[in-house]
């Protein structure tokens, strides 16, 4: 770990009162749940169809029960908890530092971590909801079902995640473009920032930039720090002199 940018890290940190932290798949891998474009992730494993086709809107409607199949395998975590980072984030809201988490993952970590103030781009495996009638329904309702979910009424139960071929939710497009627009810092982490339009809401911010990934992204020749270390160790590491700097 480089001591000194941790330092430079909490410098920033500590002076910031509408940080907004932009994450990815990476932010959870620390918590057991594997990420998409990895050596090991999903997107290097050998199915049938590749999981860009599965988690598709149209194979999702041409071939539900195969969707759930997978989904059921690899999408959902239920006993995932937080890490690091997402404890750290949510301390760094409860100090009135950090004013959004804007996410791309679906697993709902943030919240459980202690979060308020979550943005979830790509929706989440915990809300679910007949497509006929519109009545709610949980992950372990979905993890509980066989073959393709139903609801009482007879209709097909889907996440409310954004699959692919979708739109992303208005209301988090609109969230996120104000949270980023009177940011003071944004830290990225844990992306690539291969997925759009999600990664281009952080290709518009012009402030203070933080990335903290493991891999290169196409916006590292902007940052003015760049940590390429697990994320969970980094905010480990910055977390106690953060604490110190606002006592």
């Amino acid at each position: 770990m480089d001591l000194e940018k941790i330092r430079s890290l909490a410098d920033l940190l500590s002076q910031s009162h509408r940080a907004v932290f932009f994450g990815g798949a990476g932010v959870s891998t620390e918590s057991g749940i594997p990420d998409f474009r990895s050596t090991d992730g999903l997107y290097h494993q050998q199915w049938d169809d590749p999981p860009e086709t599965i988690l598709s809107h149209t194979y999702f409607q041409r071939r539900t029960e195969d969707f759930f199949r997978f989904y059921r395998q690899k999408m959902l975590f239920p006993l995932a908890s937080p890490n690091a980072a997402h404890r750290a984030l949510a301390q760094l809201e409860d100090m009135g530092i950090l004013a959004a988490v804007i996410t791309q993952n679906i697993d709902g970590l943030h919240q459980a971590a202690g979060s308020k103030r979550v943005i979830e781009l790509h929706g989440s495996v915990l809300r679910n909801h007949c497509m006929q009638c519109g009545e709610a329904y949980t992950m372990q309702d979905v993890l509980r079902s066989k073959g393709i979910p139903r609801c009482h009424c007879g209709g097909v139960i889907k996440p409310d995640v954004v699959l692919y071929e979708e739109s992303l939710p208005f209301d988090a497009i609109e969230q996120a473009v104000s949270f980023i627009a009177q940011a003071d810092l944004m830290i990225i982490g844990g992306t690539s920032l291969a997925v759009y339009p999600a990664a281009s809401f952080a290709a518009d911010y012009r402030g203070q930039l933080v990335i903290i990934n493991r891999s290169p992204t196409p916006m590292d020749h902007r940052a003015d720090l760049l940590i390429d270390q697990p994320i969970g160790e980094t905010f480990k590491a910055v977390m106690p002199l953060v604490t110190a700097r606002k006592q």
